[in-house]
């Protein structure tokens, strides 16, 4: 019906035109498109919340009701992401029901969109990230300052843990090391590596040693690359540096080991190796039964390692006499760590043990723990298998609660000193210690810790009530004016 009371027709086109007008209508006030539940439409809004809908609800139109849906489209998921940025990250209130604090927070040099941390390693003065973008960060590991960064090569060139003395940072990144200032961040100089290395870097007063893909042994000479550096013969004339090479029958797994006079190494054939310093003469070879793939430690003149026959042996690093093993009945494929009188062990998939370092004796075990982070205290700080920190007693192993860290899915492992620092695999480091504590307590080398001045007390005011010295017209002797 018309305006004027006729009667209108509408054609067959006219109303498929109209519905489609209608349609759209519709579509433009959709967020996203219903789902039958139950005979009801289901508005989605975000991921987490769905709300049921009347099929023909009229409230559903008008544009304050649509406005309202939009506003908990946004909001919803906003909400949820910020509970899970909070989510595995230690809070202050969680590190103060323990006694800790946040020392410092920074930010490695990486592009967190496509590259990853890939390395983090540790010494009494720094803390060293290593990313896949071939770019290599240092930080003062006591106030979170950011000293240098260096890129080292291209993108996703493979790389290794770095190793540090008292004035380089040596990095090793394709078939190449390098010899970084580690005051200023300087490449001093470069090296050119005979083989493809299968090991970091370890290094001592006079020499860098390296472990290569075919089983050798390089000992390169620090004076004689200081040498070709002034020179400028660098690093076209690096096999001059070479003071000797050592062949096994299989990969090196572990960077080589310094002591006295010698140098210990491991092999992927099951055997370790001892070589003397200054000439490549084999001391002893001590094999086991299986290949040896975790890193080794030294305490002392006791050397720890681990083979795949699920067998830990502690043998003195001079001779290779055994002192005691401990059967964990699974591989071992991670550092030991040893801190005084107590070692930390980590099978695969098998917890974590503490041993006694003198006779191996086991002092508690938890299945639980899948990595040793740092000891504060009396208490070792370890990760569980979620990546949250656990704080366990040291000599009992009583938990005594956890920390969430998921987020940081990296640590350092710190047996030089009782700090904590935890990086995620964008880059993002965080560092926390004992309240108040605002000077590091050294575990491995105590001597290294810096000289503090002490200041002399300040002296006590003069006490009012103390006896004065007698007047001038008291004293018998004091001539008269």
């Amino acid at each position: 019906m018309n305006d004027a009371g006729e009667e209108s027709f509408a054609s067959p086109g006219d109303n498929h035109k109209h519905s489609r007008i209608a349609r759209k209508r519709r579509d433009k006030f959709d967020c996203h498109e219903p789902r039958c539940l139950d005979g009801q439409r289901v508005l989605n809004i975000g991921r987490a919340t769905q709300f049921p809908v009347a099929a023909e609800s009229a409230c559903m139109r008008t544009p304050i009701a649509w406005m309202f849906a939009l506003c908990c489209c946004v909001a919803v998921p906003a909400a949820a992401q910020q509970g899970r940025l909070q989510r595995g990250i230690p809070t202050n209130a969680a590190l103060s029901h323990f006694g800790y604090e946040v020392a410092w927070v920074g930010q490695a040099v990486i592009n967190p969109a496509r590259d990853r941390v890939e390395h983090v390693t540790l010494d009494e003065e720094m803390l060293i990230v290593n990313g896949t973008n071939g770019v290599i960060t240092a930080f003062d590991s006591e106030n979170g300052q950011r000293l240098w960064a260096q890129r080292l090569s291209s993108f996703d060139e493979p790389t290794f843990p770095a190793a540090s003395n008292e004035d380089l940072v040596l990095a090793v990144v394709g078939n190449t090391m390098f010899g970084i200032e580690k005051l200023t961040g300087d490449i001093r100089w470069q090296v050119r590596l005979p083989g493809p290395p299968s090991t970091g870097p370890s290094v001592d007063d006079r020499q860098v040693y390296l472990g290569m893909l075919d089983g050798s042994v390089y000992s390169f000479s620090l004076r004689k690359i200081e040498q070709l550096y002034r020179e400028r013969r660098l690093p076209d004339w690096s096999y001059q540096a070479v003071t000797w090479r050592y062949q096994a029958s299989e990969e090196i797994t572990s960077p080589p080991i310094p002591i006295d006079g010698a140098v210990n190494f491991a092999s992927r054939d099951g055997s370790l190796y001892s070589v003397a310093k200054d000439r490549r003469k084999l001391n002893y070879q001590f094999e086991t039964n299986a290949a040896i793939v975790a890193p080794m430690a030294l305490v002392g003149q006791t050397q720890f390692f681990g083979s795949e026959d699920s067998t830990f042996y502690a043998i003195n690093a001079a001779n290779g006499v055994v002192l005691w093993e401990f059967v964990t009945g699974l591989p071992l494929r991670k550092a030991p760590v040893a801190l005084g009188d107590a070692l930390y062990l980590m099978p695969e998939r098998g917890g974590m043990f503490s041993l006694d370092v003198a006779n191996g004796s086991q002092r508690w075990w938890h299945p639980g723990l899948s990595a040793f982070v740092s000891q504060i205290g009396d208490a070792v700080v370890a990760r569980d298998l979620d990546h949250n920190l656990v704080v366990v007693d040291r000599s009992s192993g009583a938990i005594y609660g956890r920390i969430p860290a998921s987020h940081y899915e990296w640590h350092a492992v710190n047996d030089r000193s009782d700090r904590v620092y935890l990086v995620s695999s964008r880059g993002q480091v965080l560092a926390f210690r004992e309240a108040g504590r605002d000077y590091p307590i050294y575990h491995r080398y105590p001597e290294r810790r810096p000289i503090l001045p002490e200041l002399a007390p300040e002296e006590d005011e003069a006490d009012p009530m103390a006896e004065q010295p007698a007047a001038d017209n008291a004293n018998p002797f004091k001539a008269n004016e």
